[in-house]
């Protein structure tokens, strides 16, 4: 408890899945949460939750793609706690359409979303976290951004360019002390998943993918973003976390 005492920090998607569970466990540790995602009843919800446990929050509807969108979420956080000090780009489209079926437009679509919202989110928020004396970056790729996949190319794609990124703005702004991290999210049940899960062939496939015998929850990949995001990790930066049951390991 306290890992993040007096701690600001935003959280995109999540409204559900991995960003809900990252939010909850951030406001317990102590931290004041934005949360933001383009499903507002759904992230009213995460608010009440939090702030029914005691904690503080504030819920955006947000296109994390729009420029527009992050500059009034970065002047209506700082307007309201005073500093930022933890971003955790965490929203994000999946695509598993192949190369040559895929059209520009949907092509497009998953960069924006994937990897120009990235770029977005630390361009508006570096410069208070340089103005409070540093930060911690936690952005969400995947085994993705690890290893190719059949069938997989623009999500594939846009996971990789996210993890070069990270480490980019690691080297970029560690004389500022902000750090910047990815995960990689193995096979974990969230609601981007749930409709693959129900398909009992396909939920085994990606057990016998999975060294440890269960597929992964929110809750397992939260536990990584609160140490990257904590304190606990001031001299790590330019990482990438596989969370993933083993499988990279492969």
């Amino acid at each position: 408890m306290g890992r993040l005492l007096n701690k600001v920090a935003i959280i995109t998607g999540a409204a559900g899945g991995m960003g809900k569970a990252d939010a909850l466990l951030f406001a317990k540790e102590g931290a004041k949460v934005v949360v933001t995602d383009l499903q507002e009843d759904k992230i009213n919800e995460v608010v009440r939750e939090i702030e029914a446990s005691g904690g503080e929050a504030l819920g955006f509807k947000h296109n994390v793609a729009s420029e527009e969108d992050w500059v009034r979420i970065v002047d209506e956080t700082v307007a309201k706690f005073g500093k930022i000090d933890i971003l955790v780009n965490n929203a994000g489209i999946s695509n598993a359409t192949p190369f040559m079926d895929l059209t520009v437009e949907a092509w497009e679509k998953t960069m924006s979303i994937n990897v120009t919202s990235i770029f977005l989110g630390q361009k508006y928020v570096i410069p208070h976290m340089i103005e409070a004396g540093g930060g911690s970056i936690v952005n969400i790729s995947s085994i993705a951004g690890l290893t190719g996949g059949s069938g997989t190319g623009p999500y594939t794609a846009s996971k990789g360019a996210v993890r070069m990124l990270t480490k980019a703005t690691a080297v970029d702004y560690a004389k500022h002390n902000i750090r910047a991290n990815s995960i990689h999210p193995g096979y974990i049940e969230t609601p981007m998943t749930v409709d693959l899960m129900k398909d009992e062939n396909m939920r085994q496939w990606f057990l016998s993918q999975t060294p440890l015998p269960r597929l992964g929850k929110p809750e397992d990949i939260a536990q990584g973003v609160l140490f990257l995001a904590s304190d606990d990790s001031s001299y790590i930066t330019g990482v990438e976390l596989p969370i993933d049951g083993g499988y990279y390991a492969k």
